[in-house]
C-alpha cells in the first residue's frame, strides 16, 4: 500500500498554502511532519485524508486516484490535537462508533475493540466514561477509535501538544509501538525536532507551504539539505555566520581562520554560510581547536540543568545550549567557543548545503 501525492498543491481564496508537492509514502512507515506553525502541516494532511481537494495534481492509493473520492469512503483515520471522545459514552462504546457508523456485525466489533483496547492499554477502562481517565488516556480513548477502523493512513496532527510533559512523553514512547503492530501508514504533524527524533521513521521539513527534504529521520538531521532545512530541524533554529574561503583556509569573523580539510579543501574560493546548532556553541573552551568570538550577552533562559544563552555577535543573533545553571549579567562581553568540527557550511546565495558537519559524517 502507498500514498503518493502527485503536484499536489493547494490555495485558499487565491493564496497559496501548498506548493506543488511530490512525495510518496509506503505501508508500514512512520512519517513526521516538521515545520513552525503555518508551514502547511494540517493543510498537507487535509489534503492526504480528502478533506480538501487539491487545487492541482492528484492523490493515489496504490496507482488508484482517488482525489474526488470522499473522505468517508477512504480508509483513513485522523487524530487532532484537540482530541474528542463522546463524554456520554463508555470507552468501550467511544472505540467502537465508528464501527457500528459503519454497519459491522456485532461480534466482528467485539473483537475489533478488544484487540485495539489490548493494544492502547485500555482494556482495564472499557467501562468507565472518559472523564474519568487521565488525560493520557483519554488521549488513547481517542486514538484507538481512529486505529479501530483498520485505516490504511492514519493522521495525527499535533495529538500530545496539550498534555503534559509526563504524559507527552509516555505517549511519545508508545506510538512507535502502536505504528509497528498496526502497519498503516502513519503521518504525524509536530513542531518539535526532539519529537522527530524520539519517533524516528521518516521526516518532511516543512517551510512556507513547501516540503524541503524528506528522507530517513536521523539523515535529515545529520545532513539537511539546505539552510532552511537545517534551521526548521533545531530548536532554538540552527546559529548562522557569514564565512569566506581563500586558498586553503576557512575565514571566519573575528579575524580566525581554519585550514580547509577534506571536502572543504576543494571548494572554489568565495563566500559562504557557516552554520552551527545551539547545542555546539558553548562559552567555555573545551578544545585547543575550538574557534572564539566575543559576544554580547542579551538574555539567559535557565531550563533546570540547562541555560540556554542567546548571545549578539556584530549584529547576528546566537543562542548557545550550555550545561548548568548559569547566572549571568545581561549586557556583559563574554566569549563563545565553537568547535569547527560542528560546523556545516551553505551556499551563500541558494542556502544549498555544501559539506556537512564532520560530526554527521562520522555518524
Amino acid at each position: 500500500m502507498t500514498l503518493t501525492l502527485d503536484g499536489v498543491s493547494k490555495q485558499v481564496g487565491g493564496a497559496t498554502h501548498i506548493y506543488p508537492i511530490d512525495l510518496t509514502l509506503e505501508r508500514g512507515t512512520m512519517n513526521v511532519l516538521l515545520g513552525p506553525t503555518l508551514a502547511g502541516k494540517t493543510s498537507l494532511m487535509r489534503l492526504m485524508a480528502g478533506l480538501d481537494k487539491p487545487a492541482t495534481g492528484r492523490i493515489l492509493w496504490d496507482g488508484q486516484d482517488v482525489t474526488g473520492m470522499r473522505v468517508q469512503d477512504r480508509k483513513v483515520a485522523m487524530v487532532y490535537q484537540q482530541f474528542i471522545n463522546y463524554p456520554s459514552l463508555s470507552v468501550y462504546e467511544n472505540i467502537a462508533s465508528p464501527l457500528k457508523l459503519m454497519g459491522k456485525p456485532r461480534a466482528e466489533i467485539e473483537a475489533a475493540v478488544k484487540k485495539t483496547a489490548d493494544l492502547m492499554k485500555l482494556t482495564p477502562m472499557l467501562g468507565r466514561k472518559p472523564l474519568e481517565l487521565s488525560g493520557g488516556q483519554q488521549q488513547r480513548c481517542a486514538l484507538a477509535r481512529a486505529l479501530v477502523k483498520d485505516a490504511g493512513l492514519v493522521l495525527l496532527d499535533e495529538p500530545l501538544a496539550n498534555l503534559d510533559y509526563k504524559l507527552r512523553e509516555e505517549l511519545r514512547a508508545e506510538i512507535p509501538r502502536i505504528f509497528e503492530e498496526s502497519g498503516a501508514i502513519f503521518v504525524y504533524a509536530t513542531t518539535e525536532p526532539e519529537e522527530a527524533l524520539l519517533l524516528g521513521g521518516n521526516t518532511a521539513t516543512l517551510w512556507e507551504g513547501r516540503i524541503t527534504q524528506f528522507g530517513s529521520t536521523p539523515e535529515v538531521y545529520r545532513r539537511p539539505a539546505d539552510a532552511t532545512t537545517a534551521r526548521v530541524f533545531s530548536d532554538p533554529p540552527m546559529n548562522f555566520l557569514q564565512i569566506s574561503k581563500a586558498g586553503t583556509r576557512l575565514l571566519f569573523g573575528d579575524g580566525q581562520a581554519v585550514e580547509a580539510a577534506g571536502k572543504l579543501a576543494e571548494l572554489p574560493d568565495g563566500r559562504y554560510t557557516a552554520g552551527f546548532r545551539p547545542n555546539h556553541l558553548e562559552i567555555d573552551r573545551h578544545t585547543d581547536a575550538a574557534l572564539e568570538f566575543r559576544c554580547t550577552l542579551a538574555v539567559t533562559e535557565i531550563t533546570g540543568s540547562e541555560t540556554f544563552v542567546h548571545l549578539d555577535h556584530a549584529g547576528e543573533r546566537w543562542v548557545g545550549l550550555v550545561h548548568g545553571v548559569r547566572e549571568l549579567t545581561p549586557g556583559s562581553v563574554l566569549p563563545a567557543y565553537l568547535d569547527p568540527t560542528h560546523v556545516y557550511v551553505f551556499d551563500a546565495e541558494d542556502g544549498s548545503l555544501v559539506a556537512p558537519a564532520s560530526y554527521a559524517l562520522a555518524a
